[in-house]
């Protein structure tokens, strides 16, 4: 092997070393918390019962296909910025923000507001660490958090509209 491929290449951002890596802990945090939105949008989706049950089925489906983008988009931007993305369920559970679901709520009304809430907190999270990561002086990952703050609060406001 020679020197060039052994040595390992950091990424040089204009970013200090210590910026980077809390950042990128702050985005494995992020990504956990989208991983279990994730699995608990997809098993709602599995296990929603009711007379509405096609339309929160689909419903449902939308959620967690725009979710998967997201944590994929969130992992990517860790990897950008010179970190491994966590990618197990003991490093997720270890970080996450939310809380799991026992799986017993099945029907769409209780569904919803248990979703409801994991984006509320997802966005409330966002914005607490909309400043540690603005005094990283990290504008890139500054403008991805507000682009994803809006993607949860559409989210979000889906789910609202339905129990209103």
């Amino acid at each position: 092997m020679n020197k060039t491929t052994s040595t390992k290449v950091r990424p040089r951002l204009g970013l200090a070393e210590a910026a980077l890596k809390d950042v990128s802990q702050i985005l494995g945090v992020l990504l956990a918390d989208e991983v279990l939105l994730y699995l608990k949008t997809r098993n709602f989706h599995w296990n929603v019962v009711g007379a509405n049950f096609i339309e929160m089925h689909k419903f449902f489906e939308d959620q967690y296909e725009e979710l998967d983008d997201i944590l994929d988009e969130v992992a990517e931007r860790i990897r950008s910025i010179g970190s491994r993305a966590p990618g197990s369920m003991a490093e997720f559970l270890g970080a996450t923000r939310l809380k799991e679901s026992d799986g017993k709520v099945a029907h769409a009304a209780g569904i919803i507001e248990v979703l409801l809430a994991d984006h509320e907190t997802v966005i409330r999270g966002i914005r607490h660490d909309l400043a540690a990561v603005a005094k990283a002086n990290d504008a890139g990952t500054e403008d991805f958090l507000i682009g994803l703050i809006e993607q949860h609060e559409k989210m979000a406001w889906m789910l609202r509209s339905h129990l209103q």
